[in-house]
């Protein structure tokens, strides 16, 4: 029976940083959590049918939350920051004000753009559920995503869907795989995003994996990078 890890929460704590930073008593932690969750599930599932779509084209990739004593300062990571900055930073400003009206403390909003959003996991994931609403035909677009990602300079990726494929009676499961995906490598870039495409035979989940190369030492990892072949042992020799 495979025992199956989130890529990303096998990395926490060891290669990659958490997405919440703060410290807390015993007392003060569970309300802190649930305030970040609420700030989290706002922010994707905004109530605004308009602005959760709007925010949805505009490609949010992680969420950080960190606090001080004062306040609490919220990092959106987004691929099309424009669409969430607006004209002049009204909409910024608004959700801001949405935040702090939500958990009743003084939220610092800050944007930052994602440079290449080819390489980030979850805006492919939502890329591939986004055409599969559109009734696109889903190993054509699995084949799509993969090239892209590849000539972008990822080192890998995996793509898998689950669910009723292409409108069938049964569902089942369908992977591609380019590259290498080293998963229990701690040192390896292994990025995951999952999301669901809402068509109308039902809902199909969607997990990408991209490899990003390695965080630090030796980027070939005891391969030639050229050759992607394995070294060659060096011969015995022997002394008399």
């Amino acid at each position: 029976m495979g025992q199956k890890v989130n890529p990303v929460a096998f990395r926490t704590g060891v290669m990659v940083g958490w997405k919440s930073k703060w410290f807390a008593s015993k007392r003060d932690f569970p309300a802190l959590l649930l305030e970040d969750k609420k700030i989290r599930g706002f922010i994707q599932k905004h109530p605004d049918q308009r602005i959760r779509q709007k925010y949805r084209n505009a490609g949010i990739d992680k969420i950080e939350i960190e606090r001080t004593r004062d306040e609490v300062r919220v990092t959106l990571f987004v691929a099309r920051p424009g669409l969430i900055i607006g004209q002049k930073g009204q909409e910024v400003e608004k959700l801001q004000e949405e935040l702090q009206n939500l958990v009743g403390r003084r939220i610092n909003l800050k944007i930052e753009e994602v440079g290449r959003p080819e390489l980030r996991a979850q805006l492919v994931a939502e890329d591939i559920a986004d055409q599969l609403a559109k009734r696109a035909s889903f190993r054509r677009t699995m084949k799509r995503a993969i090239e892209s990602t590849m000539e972008a300079g990822a080192r890998g990726i995996k793509i898998q869907m689950a669910g009723r494929l292409g409108g069938a009676e049964m569902a089942r499961r369908e992977k591609q795989i380019e590259g290498s995906i080293p998963l229990s490598t701690l040192r390896a870039k292994i990025d995951y995003g999952f999301t669901e495409a809402r068509t109308p035979q039902g809902h199909i989940g969607v997990q990408v994996w991209i490899n990003n190369g390695f965080y630090e030492g030796d980027d070939s990892d005891g391969y030639d990078a050229q050759t992607s072949e394995a070294p060659k042992k060096p011969k015995k020799t022997y002394k008399r």
